[in-house]
């Protein structure tokens, strides 16, 4: 089973559907509620629906995850049942499955139910049509995965502060962040200050409007609380351990408990991603270290620049 304790906890849906083909006699059946087995609609639904909630057990490897929604429509055409579920969650990993479940068993039940009339009827054509949540946002069947170009210039600072998003502390370091981006010409898009318990959603939030460069401060240290890495690395693409480490190290020179920060970089979908400590000192040291990188790195992901 894949671990997914670090991805981030967002909303997600899925949509998928299906197509149940019989004849037109079963179909006119069916609309008047005409069948031997009771209810083939409401019946179908019912079964899709449970089928969703008990995917995990079906099929190997597959999460538990609490459904917050599961709803199953059926259009009738003059010979076939169409099939329509959406499946929704928050959690850390998709609800894909549950929607594909829940169509193959209700239409599977729908085949049950029609079988004395229509014994050939064929259940098939099941597949994803759209899904939202993650790091990979909003994909569709038609589009593929709507994932925005970075923006060029532009820059965003997430400060991850309890007692700083509670207005009980004035935060210092988002604004020392934010003009040293401005000193080096980026259009900053904003300074937002979030518990330690909301940094993943704020991760995943500023990441889907694709500024160049997000850098944080705070919550990369050892206390239970602290998860700016975890959420950090449940959006990442690749790693930069290089620049972490240089952060660290440059702590080091004057703080030795600058070695017990957890703090990552890395890049996601061409945004960069730096982890700075919430202190003012390890602010200052985070950014004396991407002062020499910063503008190379994101040079190289635009395509342009020396490689190395």
């Amino acid at each position: 089973m894949v671990d997914v304790g670090n991805k981030a906890v967002t909303a997600r849906t899925a949509t998928a559907t299906g197509r149940l083909v019989t004849t037109p006699d079963v179909i006119a059946l069916v609309r008047a509620d005409d069948l031997p087995k009771a209810d083939v609609l409401a019946t179908a639904r019912i079964a899709g629906i449970s089928g969703a909630k008990k995917t995990s057990e079906l099929i190997p490897l597959c999460h538990q995850i609490p459904l917050s929604s599961v709803k199953i429509d059926f259009r009738l055409t003059d010979d076939a049942i169409l099939l329509t579920a959406t499946a929704k969650t928050t959690g850390q990993t998709g609800v894909e499955m549950e929607a594909l479940t829940a169509v193959a068993i209700a239409g599977l039940t729908l085949h049950d139910m029609i079988k004395a009339v229509d014994p050939a009827a064929v259940l098939g054509e099941i597949r994803l049509e759209e899904k939202t949540g993650g790091k990979r946002g909003h994909w569709t069947r038609s589009g593929g995965s709507a994932v925005p170009e970075p923006r060029p210039g532009t820059a965003a600072v997430v400060v991850a502060s309890t007692s700083g998003a509670t207005g009980s502390r004035v935060d210092t370091t988002g604004p020392v962040i934010a003009e040293w981006l401005a000193g080096r010409g980026y259009a900053v898009d904003a300074v937002t200050v979030v518990s330690d318990a909301d940094v993943a959603a704020e991760l995943v939030r500023v990441i889907e409007s694709a500024p160049a460069v997000v850098i944080t401060t705070g919550g990369t240290g050892l206390s239970p609380t602290d998860r700016t890495p975890e959420a950090t690395l449940a959006v990442i693409d690749h790693e930069l351990p290089g620049i972490a480490e240089a952060i660290r190290a440059r702590g080091l020179a004057t703080t030795p408990t600058a070695a017990l920060s957890r703090a990552i970089a890395g890049t996601s979908n061409g945004t960069v991603v730096v982890n700075l400590p919430g202190s003012s000192g390890g602010v200052r040291d985070g950014l004396a270290v991407l002062d020499g990188l910063l503008d190379h790195l994101v040079a190289q992901l635009a395509g342009g620049g020396p490689h190395g």
